[in-house]
């Protein structure tokens, strides 16, 4: 292939009907931007499954090269923050969305996208952690700077098998957490139980919302990566000045609660953002991925594929069928 073709997994619609297919595409078809990007990897979250498959208006505009995040290295740059031969990481910022993204062997970026990769990481191994990882991290640090320590007793993650719950399972069990993990796959046990968790319940424990305002209280803190009545139920048994850091939906985006776990237990309900977070807690989270995440833990829920099966991974993600991170290799 010419040095400026590349491939790539675009995304197309024609009379209201999505398509997704490999193409052979030019540097000149890539959009706007300061930094050009060889593409070593790029990685599957649930976001990618909903924009591939077309199941949510996530896509905002046609042709797409789907892929929320990426790693590889700078090619071409007319900003001084980055030179060719830089390793770099983008996650966010609309990427896969509004932006061409990470689903090909070369993209185009605004520096102020991009975080240099950090050096005990290889491209591989940051698009293991990936958007899933750097949103598990943004959690940790969240709860962190709300006070959470591990001597206050149990933090539980929910979702714990998928991307976001493996990676905060592992980061809080590298950090001497207690960790209970929360999940409605019984064959995924064993692998959580090698990532460091303490305890293993079922995603039914915390799935239905109670009658009761509030139950005892027995979680320090938590990350909940599901949503809907699992995140309601979480609040009413979340301990005294605890916290739960919020950033998934899978499992619906209402939230049944009262403002009793606020005002009765002064329970933190914290947000994460990773699309638009600002670029120096994203330098931040991603040094701390890169000495808080044991490489072995990352080595266990890590998966590699190739850019054709992205389409039909999309859909296992999207039917809770994928266990851990898969890492596409785009040039494989």
């Amino acid at each position: 292939m010419p040095d400026n073709t590349f491939t790539a997994l675009l995304l197309e619609q024609e009379d209201g009907k999505q398509t997704a297919a490999l193409k052979t595409l030019s540097r000149d078809d890539l959009p706007d931007g300061d930094v050009l990007i060889s593409v070593a990897y790029s990685s599957l979250n649930y976001k990618d499954g909903l924009a591939v498959t077309g199941k949510a208006k996530v896509v905002r505009s046609f042709p797409m090269v789907p892929g929320i995040d990426l790693a590889g290295t700078v090619v071409e740059s007319a900003s001084p923050e980055f030179a060719p031969g830089d390793a770099v990481v983008l996650t966010g910022w609309g990427i896969g969305e509004k932006y061409w993204g990470g689903y090909a062997q070369m993209a185009r970026a605004k520096a102020g996208w991009l975080v240099p990769l950090p050096e005990n990481l290889t491209p591989k191994q940051a698009m293991g952690i990936g958007t899933a990882g750097f949103t598990a991290m943004l959690c940790v640090l969240a709860l962190e700077a709300h006070g959470l320590s591990p001597e206050q007793g149990e933090v539980v993650v929910t979702g714990a098998a998928g991307g976001v719950g493996s990676v905060a399972a592992a980061i809080l069990a590298n950090l001497g957490y207690t960790v209970v993990a929360s999940t409605g796959r019984e064959s995924a046990h064993e692998y959580l139980r090698a990532l460091g968790v303490s305890e293993i319940i079922d995603r039914g424990v915390l799935g239905e919302v109670s009658k009761r305002p509030l139950e005892s209280g027995r979680w320090a803190g938590a990350v909940d990566t599901v949503g809907g009545d699992t995140l309601a139920q979480l609040l009413k048994t979340v301990r005294p000045h605890g916290s739960v850091a919020a950033c998934g939906n899978a499992g619906g985006v209402a939230l049944n609660t009262t403002v009793l776990p606020f005002i009765l237990r002064g329970v933190n309900l914290l947000g994460i953002d990773s699309v638009m977070c600002p670029v120096d807690l994203r330098r931040t989270a991603w040094q701390r991925l890169a000495t808080d995440l044991p490489l072995d833990a990352l080595e266990q829920v890590m998966q590699v594929a190739p850019l054709a099966d992205v389409p039909a991974l999309s859909q296992e993600i999207l039917q809770g069928n994928v266990r851990g991170r898969i890492v596409i290799d785009v040039n494989a």
